[in-house]
């Protein structure tokens, strides 16, 4: 297999320019693509990009540009966008993509609407594409600062991924390969859901010992739906899945996390998204969970909660009864 040379990543917020000076730390040429002409300039002109990375300055070397054609003929693409909107940018890509060139989906969503995972929308908007899977415990300042970060990245191939891999590593980012598609997002799918019901009990300061059960009671619901869908279990309890619940589930840096504390400090989810609050892929993910978990005979009680307590049905005090008085049952096979 040729080797990956030019890497264009779509997305100029925090977690696409983070990847695009990792990227280019790791010796690729790299186009970064962004909708905003401002910020364009801006990472162009300064080397910045204050409203996503505040005190960042990079000196690697990018390519910005508004013309997602650019970003066409690179030998990998990097997704970085929004879940939810991954059908509609990629769809100017239908008819200028090269069959077989990797498009990696770095968002952590399901798609709403469809329940599809984002591999199964990739499919279906650019069949030509080789489906591939970005994933793990990350925060973007840390990587745009190059500071030590491991992840997994997958592909349906193994070769494919090892490439993936080589391609991006670097001294201060650590990719393993996987061909484990389902594993790694539904990973990073769940745990975004999770960590809103471990912020909200933070945020309602029921204290550390809550919040641990808590993350180990919605690893244990990651885990059974992961297998359902046709996950490997090592996967599961890898970087995409485990390492990343854990970081997300215990830190205000997560976007999910700080959006369920504030839901348990008081504030309502209509509230936070109205304010214009960052975006917590969690919030559109919640619902399908459930509804993939209904799907495949999969018990959630955890996602349903948060689900409830998004769409207003609970508040955070009756989405902890309930969690507490269900019936009693032994742990194994729980």
């Amino acid at each position: 297999m040729a080797g990956i040379e030019t890497i264009a990543v779509l997305g100029g917020g925090a977690w696409g320019t983070a990847l695009a000076l990792s990227a280019a730390r790791a010796g690729r040429s790299v186009t970064l693509w962004a909708r905003d002409p401002a910020l364009v300039a801006e990472i162009r002109s300064r080397q910045t990009n204050r409203a996503y990375l505040p005190g960042v300055t990079f000196d690697e070397p990018l390519t910005a540009t508004c013309d997602i054609a650019d970003a066409a003929n690179a030998d990998a693409i990097l997704l970085v966008t929004p879940a939810q909107t991954t059908r509609a940018v990629l769809t100017p890509l239908a008819g200028l993509l090269r069959p077989g060139t990797p498009v990696v989906l770095c968002s952590k969503g399901i798609e709403k609407g469809t329940g599809n995972l984002l591999t199964d929308t990739l499919a279906e908007v650019l069949p030509q594409a080789h489906p591939s899977v970005l994933s793990g415990p990350s925060f973007a300042a840390d990587v745009a600062r190059g500071l030590p970060t491991a992840v997994t990245v997958a592909a349906r191939d193994g070769a494919m991924a090892d490439a993936l891999a080589q391609a991006l590593a670097s001294a201060s980012f650590r990719p393993y390969a996987s061909s484990d598609l389902i594993g790694t997002q539904v990973g990073g799918a769940l745990k975004n859901v999770l960590a809103i019901a471990c912020g909200a009990v933070a945020g309602r300061k029921l204290g550390a010992s809550a919040q641990a059960a808590l993350t180990a009671r919605g690893f244990a619901e990651l885990t059974r739906l992961g297998l359902a869908m046709g996950a490997r279990p090592e996967t599961l309890t890898g970087l995409s899945g485990l390492g990343d619940l854990v970081l997300s589930c215990s830190s205000t840096q997560s976007r999910n996390f700080s959006f369920g504390h504030k839901l348990g400090e008081g504030r309502t989810a209509e509230d936070l998204l109205n304010s214009g609050e960052k975006l917590a892929e969690g919030v559109f993910s919640a619902e399908i969970a459930v509804e993939l978990g209904e799907r495949h005979g999969v018990d959630l009680p955890v996602c349903k909660v948060v689900s409830d307590v998004i769409a207003a049905r609970l508040t955070i005090d009756e989405a902890l009864n309930r969690l507490m008085s269900r019936p009693l049952r032994r742990e194994a096979g729980a």
